[in-house]
């Protein structure tokens, strides 16, 4: 008789290889002794019994059962053809219906001429030894989780095989690390110019790839770089599909790692903020972050919000100017903004409002002032209170990280821990947010002198707009907007850096 053999093993690990090969050899003898000729041995490596959609050999063998060519398949136990109860019995079935017999030498049974009702059991017995490793295995993660798990392979750090718990940080890809946040913070390129700069550069990802818009992402989204190890995003919800899904970010295990920090949290805040910013302009209004042209993205139609375009035309006379992108692309109907910007005035109009707000400096000084001291009137009584959240804080981290230690060391269970540090998670989440904004607002003052001296210094520097970069514009000013009778208002930047109200910010006069 021709007969097919089948195994599997869910790993790939060199102890589960030699079971795989010891299954061959299996298979090898049993042939030898009944007199069947074996026409293929499927086998499937590291990969689990409970999704038949993942297994290739296993669905090589049922399309060669359809071309008929085996009369039975053999398999060394049924948790080796299945785990999932409704896929073994599908397979039988099918595989009946072609004629062709299953035999499960271990279990010494058949599915022909045994009652389904036998292989029913022993099929849930499989799949529920299937989920009961699923449950050990989701224990241990949370176990590692909760004592701060590292990641195996992340760009920035080095890890010792065999240490979950360890990483080492390797300072020449923190470089590219620290490169990649000023460039995308300070200098305002997007991901994937990032991305075509690296691999200009001729760098490399961990695994030696090429880099991409995706990967620059993840640098910028990764806690780790700012010192915490998170945990616990997903779970897994049905082991049999292997489906994922979020969890509340309440239940995440966080870890404070200093030693690992590679950015400021300040900084790793600034690239997220700057990020949901870009993110939320493109759902809005369509607008890509760009740095092509001296306004790309800058100029702002009042009346819609989309951002202008550059248009060029060579009509005896080359000439530059900006429309709104809502009116030019869909129409009036969309913006009544038909204004178009001719771009060597605008120019002239900035260069002349760089040389006026410089004349007024003293001006404009005594207004930042003024309004900052609005602002942060009360950052005498913050003071006092950062202090007293410190300390709040403080004390609730040290607290868990003792009784978590305590549950690592099996001297409490986990009943206890839970009773011992529930609603703390919460509670230090809370006063982190408090005093993240307390702070900030304390770190104002200090940061005015710098702003200020930095924005002018800027402008003193400038001699000609044209010779500017876009990047360099814009660490000047937020936005220029264009209302439908063509009145151009200019925003600095500076402002924005201070978290000071909009309504303040200082504009150009009408031009």
């Amino acid at each position: 008789m021709n007969i097919a053999a089948y195994c599997r093993v869910s790993t790939d690990k060199s102890d589960q290889q030699s079971s795989l090969e010891t299954q061959k050899q299996f298979f090898a003898d049993y042939t030898a002794r009944t007199g069947d000729t074996l026409v293929r041995l499927y086998a499937d490596e590291g990969l689990s019994g409970t999704k038949i959609r993942n297994r290739k050999e296993f669905l090589r063998m049922m399309a060669d059962a359809e071309r008929k060519l085996f009369d039975m398949v053999v398999v060394k136990d049924i948790s080796r053809f299945a785990r999932n109860t409704v896929d073994l019995l599908q397979s039988i079935r099918r595989l009946k219906a072609l004629g062709i017999e299953t035999q499960f030498l271990t279990a010494d049974m058949t599915s022909m001429g045994n009652s389904e009702f036998v292989l029913t059991i022993f099929g849930a017995l499989a799949q529920e030894e299937s989920a009961n490793t699923s449950k050990r295995v989701k224990f241990g993660k949370r176990v590692n989780a909760e004592k701060g798990k590292v990641p195996n392979i992340v760009f920035g750090y080095d890890k010792t095989p065999g240490d979950y718990f360890n990483l080492a940080v390797n300072e020449k890809e923190a470089a590219v690390v620290r490169q990649i946040y000023q460039w995308y913070i300070a200098e305002g390129y997007g991901a994937a110019k990032i991305a075509n700069m690296l691999n200009a550069q001729g760098s490399r990802t961990k695994r030696s790839c090429q880099w991409s818009q995706n990967a620059v992402c993840r640098i910028l989204t990764n806690e780790l770089y700012m010192g915490q190890i998170i945990n616990g995003k997903q779970e897994v919800t049905d082991f049999l599909t292997g489906q994922r899904a979020e969890k509340d970010e309440s239940e995440w295990l966080v870890t404070a790692r200093p030693d690992l920090r590679i950015v400021e949290p300040e900084t790793f805040a600034r690239a997220r903020q700057i990020m949901k910013s870009r993110g939320q302009a493109f759902k809005l209004g369509h607008e890509k972050q760009s740095n092509k042209y001296l306004f790309s993205t800058l100029i702002k139609c009042k009346e819609c919000g989309w951002s202008f375009r550059r248009v060029e035309r060579t009509y005896q006379n080359t000439y530059i100017r900006w429309v709104c992108s809502g009116h030019n692309g869909k129409g009036a109907h969309s913006c009544p903004n038909a204004v178009a910007i001719d771009e060597n005035e605008l120019v002239g109009v900035i260069q002349t409002y760089f040389t006026g707000l410089l004349a007024r400096k003293k001006d404009v000084l005594r207004r930042i002032a003024g309004e900052f001291e609005r602002v942060y009137r009360a950052k005498d009584e913050n003071l006092g209170h950062e202090k007293e959240l410190s300390a709040q804080l403080d004390k609730l981290r040290k607290g868990r990280q003792k009784y978590m230690d305590m549950y690592a060391d099996d001297l409490i269970s986990r009943e206890e821990l839970n009773e011992k540090i529930g609603g703390s998670r919460k509670e230090i989440e809370r006063l982190e947010n408090e005093l993240k904004m307390t702070t900030s607002n304390l770190s104002k003052g200090e940061q005015l002198s710098g702003i200020l001296s930095a924005t002018f210094s800027r402008i003193e520097d400038i001699t000609d707009v044209r010779r500017m970069s876009n990047t360099q514009l814009k660490r000047i000013i937020q936005k220029i907007e264009v209302d439908r009778d063509g009145n151009v208002d200019i925003y600095l930047r500076l402002f924005g850096d201070l978290g000071l109200d909009e309504s303040a910010l200082i504009r150009d006069d009408r031009t």
